[in-house]
């Protein structure tokens, strides 16, 4: 019986998944999704439509952050309903008309899918029927190398997407992958991070002894360490942090 309602209400992927096969035309040409991107960190989004306000500004500020995707081994893939010579014509539009706070004159880089009949849109449970039956929702999907869901991210129509935040998370994700811990609420690179919670009564006690002596002024089983916004940096991306 449980068995039977899971499989009557997962339509869609959720986090822990495996990404959903699909091929499809993009305005970089033919890709083979996730299996041409393996061994890299993918942040799939949609947009409802092309010529859209919103996903105008979403499109600079993701474009504007394209380096410090890149940097994290990580390629960003859009999709929008619309067929290919509109998502052309549309960053034509953006590169000529349109200025964003400091954005002006931007060539779109990242590919963008043209899902004209909804077909990877539905595969994802990007189309929400009480929102729209043919736009998509502002969805974002952060798969890991291995091609796994990660990080699932909805947002209405009416609402621009904090590219900031993407980031964040996805540098949290491989801060977590790479240094065995977990990030607080409101962490950024460089500030503390949460050491693994004990599993078993002997690490617990372990926990309260260096509590005890001073070691951990927290709880016994909420555990702080400093990690140098430098070693991330170095560590994720194989370089030196430049100095400012």
């Amino acid at each position: 019986m449980h068995d039977n309602m899971l499989n009557e209400y997962h339509l869609f992927p959720l986090i822990g998944d495996t990404a959903p096969k699909f091929t499809a035309k993009t305005t970089n040409g033919f890709i083979k999704f996730p299996d041409d991107f393996s061994g890299r960190w993918i942040i799939l989004f949609s947009h409802p439509m092309d010529f859209t306000p919103v996903c105008t500004t979403e499109f600079l500020s993701f474009q504007s952050r394209f380096q410090d995707f890149q940097k994290l081994n990580t390629d960003i893939i859009g999709l929008s309903v619309g067929a290919i010579f509109s998502h052309l014509a549309w960053f034509r539009s953006i590169y000529n008309d349109v200025k964003f706070k400091d954005f002006k004159n931007t060539e779109i880089t990242f590919p963008v899918i043209a899902d004209i009949d909804l077909k990877i849109s539905k595969l994802y449970g990007m189309i929400h029927p009480n929102s729209s039956d043919t736009s998509t929702v502002r969805a974002v999907f952060i798969i890991d190398p291995h091609g796994i869901i990660r990080t699932i991210l909805y947002y209405p129509q009416n609402v621009g997407r904090n590219i900031k935040e993407i980031l964040r998370i996805l540098t949290a994700l491989q801060v977590s992958d790479t240094f065995g811990v977990s990030v607080p609420a409101d962490w950024t690179p460089g500030a503390p991070v949460i050491e693994p919670a004990p599993q078993t009564t002997k690490d617990m006690h372990k926990c309260i002894a260096a509590k005890a002596k001073g070691k951990n002024n927290e709880s016994w089983y909420l555990t702080f360490h400093e990690l140098p916004e430098s070693k991330i940096y170095e560590k994720l991306t194989k370089t030196k942090k430049p100095k400012r």
